[in-house]
């Protein structure tokens, strides 16, 4: 029996979230946002969150600074059931901070890495991961200190006979440089969104970009927010409805927690329906209330919302 179910390799930031603006700002004027709050994100801290919240048993493995902020983040963690053992603080560098404008269901985000940038990969030890069934990365593009040594993680990870999955994130600087003929041999669960996916493959529909990568991919789900899902495995293609919320808060972290609802599922050993169904759910549940983690409160708070916002009986 392996100590957790997953480790999740990632960046770690807090976020200030800012709501109800009237207008995006422009240079040398002042606007105000009529709603605040500061809270743990990052993509892969929300998916560790909500998916121990979901029943999993996880660990992270990050850098934060020896700050306010970082202590913000693992005190976070640590009360959704995270273990914060591998998370190493630096004195050197402080803690990643996202400013999020919010506008409906679009947003605008701008980030100071910090010491996310300063994960390397000496950091990730065989004495770490061994502990573990399965890595999720993401967020690629902001961790450089491990991006060009992705593919030995994963082969590291193969070795140790531990599954995979890897959610790209967005390119800040949007060259989109990731081999995927090299990568996604290596992973069992690929899970990007339209945006990044067609980014990544050059291509200019989801169905073409499922088309070009087939033949060396394993499972692929693809987020389409408020238009579902879309999965291939063994290159056969599966559309998923999505659960529809008529009144979001906002989306942050909709697709971490599609992720966390889709590879809990995975871990139970469930079909691609299954997973991509569960993650729907936990992304749609994601949008009724702020910031990523807020609607993860606990599991009775999630299978509630299940059933009074979309009329689904949880397990």
């Amino acid at each position: 029996m392996k100590k957790f179910d997953v480790i999740v390799i990632g960046e770690l930031n807090v976020d200030l979230i800012l709501n109800n603006i009237a207008e995006f700002p422009r240079m040398n004027t002042e606007i105000l946002a009529r709603d605040m709050q500061l809270l743990m994100g990052s993509s892969s801290a929300i998916f560790a969150s909500n998916l121990s919240i979901l029943g999993a048993r996880v660990a992270f493995l990050g850098k934060i600074g020896n700050d306010d902020f970082g202590s913000l983040v693992t005190d976070t963690l640590e009360q959704s059931g995270v273990s914060t053992e591998f998370i190493i603080r630096s004195s050197e560098y402080k803690t990643g901070a996202t400013i999020v404008l919010n506008y409906g269901e679009d947003r605008a985000m701008l980030t100071h890495p910090g010491a996310m940038e300063q994960l390397i990969f000496d950091d990730i030890t065989t004495e770490i991961i061994q502990h573990c069934r399965h890595i999720h990365i993401s967020s690629v593009f902001l961790q450089t200190g491990i991006l060009n040594r992705i593919p030995e993680i994963l082969r590291q990870a193969k070795e140790l006979d531990i599954s995979t999955s890897l959610d790209p994130q967005w390119d800040p600087s949007e060259k989109w440089d990731l081999n995927l003929k090299e990568l996604l041999p290596l992973i069992d669960v690929f899970l990007p969104n339209t945006q990044e996916f067609l980014a990544l493959t050059g291509q200019k529909d989801v169905h073409n970009a499922l088309d070009s990568v087939k033949d060396y991919a394993h499972t692929i789900a693809v987020k389409m927010g408020n238009k579902g899902s879309i999965g291939c495995i063994n290159g056969q293609i599966l559309k998923k409805k999505p659960f529809l919320n008529d009144s979001v808060v906002d989306t942050i972290g909709a697709g971490d927690s599609f992720n966390a609802g889709f590879i809990y599922n995975f871990l139970q050993k469930k079909d691609l329906d299954e997973c991509l169904e569960l993650g729907n759910l936990t992304g749609a549940i994601n949008t009724t209330s702020a910031g990523g983690t807020t609607s993860f409160e606990n599991i009775e708070k999630v299978k509630e919302t299940a059933m009074e916002q979309f009329d689904y009986r949880m397990e």
